[in-house]
């Protein structure tokens, strides 16, 4: 061989050993480990670890007493649903390769004759999904791994543990329905005389094992007897459930996207279900309800996990613990203290107890209520915990609309209707008609119902009934099942474990206190107290005080943007300013028409009006209720600016309803026209499409004295009540602006009128002429509009509609596919498009301020209550939001939030 040759396969080899390196290097990790031998994560990996798996990494980390384990990650579930429901083999072998691990800490091994390993297998996105994944539990089990747990366990523990995985497993992964293993368990215990589960003795369990396996026959479905293969198809069935119909329910109602799926999590079993001296448990570190700083939640002597938050036993209260259990207890409260301060952040827990020594299962921030939320934030900061700006981070936008809800007006008024008591399992007050199913919940809610789901329990296949209800009662269930977990989550009214009402869902009724109730009829639920209460009972507004206002002054330190209000009335305006509102934003001219039957007349009269001067005689009628609406408004926003809104509407939107030979009827005779003109004069009004119509501007234009007529009611009203000592600042906004020549003509009739109105009344009023911009066009040419107004306000809503060419009355009949196929992630009319409108809003808001640097910007749409889109509008530097009385509490709170995340 030549030198040359030589070389050359030298080269080659060399080249071929790089590439084998970097392989090795770049080959990504799909499984990580978690116990006392290794522990690959930690909580800052929960994007690829899920929640679940990083707290457990991050549990081993700081030496509590874990169950070793493994987590394969949620970009392993891409991979999964990629390669169409399939791992690769190196995935696989990953897991196998972790498995030893988790076998050579516990000292036993999967499917050993002597000494066999159990499993669970858990689901674990980044964002806690409770209930909505699968889980299986005692992974492992076959007739030889059970003889082998009967000689070191027991046979009761052993046989349990069987019948338990048969029932899960077959559900779960095989598609067995629950139901059919529940007949025979019932079937068996109404046999036997037995009360509960656990009153069965380890042959009736054994008995139990032989009817679940002769379930599968039934049904055609071979049972695994290799553990491997059983471990393999769980991990498939909870990767499979990421896409359940529940869980993809759950995302759209919480607006969960871009994740990448679900982790999943094998674990060593521990057993809860080894007689008095285990046990198994759910807590909070403080209760999610009130917030208090106490130990919160449930356990089970002699159970499993699932028999807590499925609700099946009602558990007892977690402080009985310290009794019967006084060292796993003691060491319970150590550890979830510690948890506490750890992640700074209420803990909710759950933990295992076999055979008197302590597991920790998981930990997570726990869902919580807006009271709860409010208290722990405060108290955390008082107690050295916390400083003030996470504690702001810490408390949601659905926190504080949970406590902006109505409440009972008096609950001594009800006592003699309360029927009976359950668990309060979250908080609120709750008033709808009885329903029995998830579904007729939903529908209820589309026809616009409020209704009340009564379940004897709930199961995650409800989520999108309870979503829909005002409010959750059940008969089964303690604090911490599903029922009361996911309303807590929602800030839903929940009375959970009402042991005393009888529900027949085949005769659709409910019996508590001796009364019975059928569906339709009206239920009220104190969530507070639990208390189940007959009727329809009065609520009343809430209002901001005590750890809430003291919230909400730390808020207000911490934001830049201004948060105004949307309000039409004196009445709306003042409500707006007991929510901290700071003006207001927009005030639509329109609505005030509909005030009373006299103004309507009038504006009615108007538009019947063909000649200039009749139409002016009937605005001289409607001057004087504009006015007077208007001084109402400035009286109650003494010292902040009130933005009023010309009229904006296409005209025919104030005709009365009706079939076409009725309106002509009513519109003769208010007008005193011949039915034959009116008749002309609707037509002439009509349009092809309406909102790109004869609408805003186009009307002031060309009907001037429009405009005038509510310039001049707007200073009128100004001047009157600054002869009153009121600090007055009117802000004038001219609608549905495309072109500048369109503001320069409405801005000089409005000043023309301001000066001859101020120099009547010898009074000076400082007031803005300023527009809305809601056409594209006007964002484009904003320096060109700039030159006219003083101040923008994007109307976002037709901002939107324009810019995506989306009818918002119609987009409903398209958007639900949109959402589900994933051509849109959100409602571009509930949330911002920050790509599009928003690119809009960014360009009009830096040409504007290029011509005009002091130009005053804001926005008056649904978005400016919406927290991602008022987070939004902080970015780009935008000088308020303006949003609806209700909403503007939780403008403020994303208002502080955004400067927070930007510092």
């Amino acid at each position: 061989m030549g030198s040359g040759q030589a070389m050359h396969e030298s080269k080659t080899a060399v080249k071929t050993q790089a590439t084998e390196t970097t392989k090795v290097l770049n080959k990504i990790k799909y499984v990580y480990s978690f116990g006392k031998i290794r522990t690959d994560g930690n909580k800052s990996l929960k994007q690829l670890l899920g929640g679940k798996g990083a707290n457990l990494a991050e549990m081993c980390a700081i030496g509590l007493s874990v169950p070793p384990g493994l987590t394969i990650s949620t970009e392993t579930c891409q991979v999964f649903h990629k390669a169409g429901g399939k791992l690769p083999q190196d995935v696989l072998d990953e897991v196998v390769e972790g498995l030893r691990i988790i076998e050579e800490e516990m000292g036993a091994k999967l499917g050993d004759a002597e000494n066999p390993l159990l499993l669970s297998v858990r689901s674990g996105a980044a964002i806690s999904m409770p209930g909505m994944m699968d889980t299986v539990l005692n992974l492992g089990m076959n007739d030889q791994v059970a003889e082998a747990l009967a000689r070191k366990s027991g046979e009761h523990v052993a046989y349990d543990a069987y019948r338990r995985f048969l029932d899960m497993f077959g559900d779960v992964v095989m598609g067995v329905p629950h139901a059919l293993f529940e007949e025979e368990l019932a079937g068996l215990k109404k046999e036997r005389g037995a009360a509960q589960d656990t009153d069965l003795t380890a042959e009736d369990l054994k008995e139990l094992v032989v009817r679940f396996k002769g379930v599968y026959d039934k049904v055609g479905k071979a049972f695994p007897l290799e553990p491997l293969e059983q471990m393999k198809a769980s991990i498939y069935a909870v990767f499979n459930s990421w896409n359940s119909d529940r869980a993809i329910k759950y995302r759209q109602i919480n607006k969960v996207s871009g994740l990448k799926g679900t982790a999943v999590n094998v674990q060593s079993m521990v057993f809860g279900n080894m007689g008095g001296t285990s046990g198994t448990g759910v807590c909070f570190t403080r209760n999610p309800s009130t917030g208090e700083n106490k130990l919160y939640g449930e356990y089970l002597i002699n159970a499993q996990g699932e028999d807590v938050v499925a609700g099946i036993r009602t558990p007892e209260q977690i402080a009985v613990m310290d009794q019967t259990m006084p060292g796993p207890y003691s060491e319970l409260l150590h550890n979830t203290r510690l948890l506490e301060r750890h992640y700074q952040d209420m803990q909710d827990i759950e933990f295992t107890v076999q055979e008197g020594r302590l597991y920790m299962l998981q930990c997570r921030s726990g869902k919580r209520t807006g009271t709860g939320a409010v208290k722990i934030a405060v108290d955390m900061v008082d107690e050295g915990i916390i400083d003030v700006p996470k504690a702001i981070t810490m408390v949601e936008a659905r926190h504080l609309d949970q406590l902006l809800h109505p409440q009972f007006d008096d609950p001594k008024a009800y006592v003699a209707d309360v029927l009976g008591t359950g668990l309060p399992a979250s908080p609120g007050a709750a008033v709808g008609q009885i329903v029995f199913s998830a579904e007729e919940a939903e529908e209820a809610i589309t026809a616009g119902q409020k209704v009340i789901l009564v379940r004897i329990e709930t199961s995650p296949e409800d989520v999108g009934g309870m979503h829909a209800a005002e409010g959750i009662l059940t008969a089964r269930g303690g604090m911490t099942s599903h029922a009361a977990v996911v309303a807590r989550g929602w800030g839903k009214t929940c009375v959970s474990g009402c042991s005393d009402l009888q529900v027949n869902e085949a005769a659709r009724t409910i019996t508590l206190g001796g009364v019975t109730l059928g569906e339709g009829d009206f239920l009220s639920l104190n969530g507070t107290t639990g208390e189940v209460i007959k009727g329809k009972q009065p609520l009343s507004p809430p209002t901001i005080s005590g750890d809430l206002a003291r919230f909400m002054d730390w808020v207000d330190q911490y934001r830049r943007l201004k948060v105004l209000a949307n309000a039409d009335t004196p009445e709306d305006a003042a409500a707006a300013r007991k929510n901290g509102a700071e003006g207001i934003g927009l005030v639509r001219t329109e609505h005030m028409f509909f005030g009373s039957a006299e103004r309507i007349n009038a504006v009615r009269r108007m538009i019947m009006a063909v000649e200039t001067k009749s139409r002016k005689a009937a605005l001289e009628d409607l001057l004087p209720y504009q006015r007077s609406d208007f001084e109402g408004i400035f009286r109650a926003m003494d010292g902040l600016p009130v933005t009023i809104r010309l009229l904006d509407p296409p005209l025919h939107e104030f005709l009365p309803d009706g079939e076409a030979e009725e309106v002509v009827q009513e519109m003769a005779s208010i007008s005193g026209c011949k039915p034959e003109d009116v008749q002309d004069r609707i037509e002439k009004l009509s349009e092809v499409n309406p909102m790109l119509g004869f609408r805003g501007c186009r009307l002031g234009i060309t009907y001037p004295e429009i405009a005038e007529m509510q310039a001049r009611a707007i200073l009128q009203a100004a001047c009157n009540v600054k002869k009153e000592g009121v600090d007055v600042r009117p802000d004038i906004m001219v609608p549905l602006v495309g072109t500048p020549q369109e503001l320069a003509h409405q801005a000089g009739l409005i000043r023309d009128i301001a000066s001859s109105v101020c120099s009547e009344e010898g009074v000076n009023v400082a007031y803005r002429v300023g527009t809305m911009i809601e056409v594209p066009r006007a964002a484009l040419v904003a320096d060109e509009i700039a030159e006219h107004a003083e101040f923008f306000s994007f109307g976002t809503n037709d901002l939107t509609q324009m810019t995506f060419g989306y009818s918002r009355d119609d987009v409903n009949k398209f958007l639900p596919s949109y959402l589900s196929n994933g051509i849109l992630t959100v409602d571009p009319f509930e949330v911002i498009d920050q790509r599009g409108v928003g690119q809009l809003i960014e360009f009009a808001v830096q040409r504007g301020r290029s011509t005009r640097p002091g130009l005053k910007v804001g926005i008056c749409g649904e978005h400016g209550g919406e927290p991602s889109s008022v987070k939004f509008f902080d970015r780009k530097g935008l000088n308020y939001v303006s949003c609806s009385p209700f909403r503007v509490p939780i403008a403020r709170l994303a208002a502080a939030q955004a400067q927070i995340e930007q510092a």
